[in-house]
């Protein structure tokens, strides 16, 4: 029984280093992508602040149409478009 445990306490040191190898290596991997990440992380957390806040959208849709009154009505099929999408995808 000794001879059992001692080969598990040696496996068991092995994968302990070799995770932490593999550790390092993603942490180096992973340098380049650090700041796109933090950038999608910051878009997302936009996209819950506005998705949170329906009265900002309405005001952000009113200062544009009375800014461009032409083209409130392109704004609104867009807006129709997205909302539309939007609940289809909720739906999956």
């Amino acid at each position: 029984m000794n001879g059992k445990l001692t080969r598990l306490a040696e496996r068991r040191s092995v994968l302990f280093a070799l995770a932490a190898a593999q550790r390092t290596a993603l942490a180096t991997d992973m340098t380049p992508w650090r700041a796109r990440l933090a950038l999608a992380d910051k878009g997302v957390a936009a996209v819950r602040y506005v998705r949170n806040r329906p009265a900002l959208i309405l005001g952000v849709a009113l200062l544009l149409a009375a800014l461009r009154p032409r083209r409130t009505g392109t704004w609104l099929q867009r807006g129709l478009l997205a909302w539309q999408i939007g609940r289809r995808l909720r739906g999956r």
